[in-house]
């Protein structure tokens, strides 16, 4: 069986959140934090043999207090991330285990990633080297200026939006990183597809899911509240995954 490695990148400073005393990976969502959301979706699976989470380092105590327990019972491996997010996953591809062939990498902050749409990506991957989610444009594009004028309207023809998780085999993403730094715009990079592209590699879309939502202010934690309470629960015999520490203790 295909073994994958995950990255959830969660070294960032979350300035457009609005919440100065919390970034966004770590407000409740639900009764659990945002990340162990996002990282539900690849517990329990015979085919993820790592995970590795890589935190920003004015974060570690709090981190260490708040959730040992949690990386504990489910063996996450916690790194500190570098300056810049390119930077963080290099650090976290140096620690995948050899017998990885498949490394996927995830926004600690899509915390409504449903177990299908991983289950998707990992298959293309397996299929085509690279994979990631993507979505239709559905609105109208406008370019607008510094003033906020429109510019143009974009064509919205073949455009769609990326989401993640992003799947690469290890040896195409490794190369990718390598070479980053000839792409000039590294500390700009927020999508390793791009990177991937860069070296001429080729990634497949699969659809992604309007579900799969990236919070970025406190009205995407609210909205991201709605989508949880839409899931169906299961019939009260049915394992629902791990059992979590409660992790609301400071």
């Amino acid at each position: 069986m295909d073994q994958f490695a995950v990255i959830l990148p969660a070294a960032g400073r979350s300035t457009r959140f609005g919440d100065g005393k919390q970034k966004k990976i770590y407000a409740e969502l639900e009764g659990r934090a945002v990340w162990l959301r996002a990282v539900e979706p690849f517990l329990n699976r015979d085919d993820v043999a790592q995970i590795i989470i890589a935190i920003h380092a004015e974060d570690r105590e709090m981190f260490e207090r708040r959730y040992r327990p949690n990386v504990a019972f489910l063996g996450i491996q916690v790194i500190e991330g570098g300056e810049e997010r390119s930077d963080t996953i290099a650090k976290a591809l140096e620690l995948v285990e050899p017998s990885v062939g498949y490394v996927a990498i995830h926004d600690a902050a899509r915390p409504c990633l449903s177990r299908e749409l991983v289950s998707a990506v990992f298959a293309a991957a397996i299929r085509h080297g690279a994979a990631i989610p993507a979505r239709p444009v559905a609105e109208t594009l406008k370019r607008v200026d510094s003033e906020g004028a429109i510019v143009e309207t974009v064509p919205r023809d073949g455009l769609q939006t990326a989401q993640t998780p992003q799947v690469f085999r290890r040896d195409l993403i490794m190369r990718a990183y390598e070479n980053r730094s000839a792409l000039g715009a590294a500390a700009g990079v927020t999508d390793d597809a791009r990177l991937v592209e860069a070296i001429g590699g080729v990634c497949r879309v699969v659809p992604g899911s309007i579900m799969n939502l990236k919070i970025t202010t406190a009205e995407d934690l609210a909205l991201a509240t709605a989508i949880l309470r839409l899931e169906t629960p299961p019939p009260a015999d049915e394992h629902r995954g791990p059992r979590f520490v409660d992790e609301r203790f400071d």
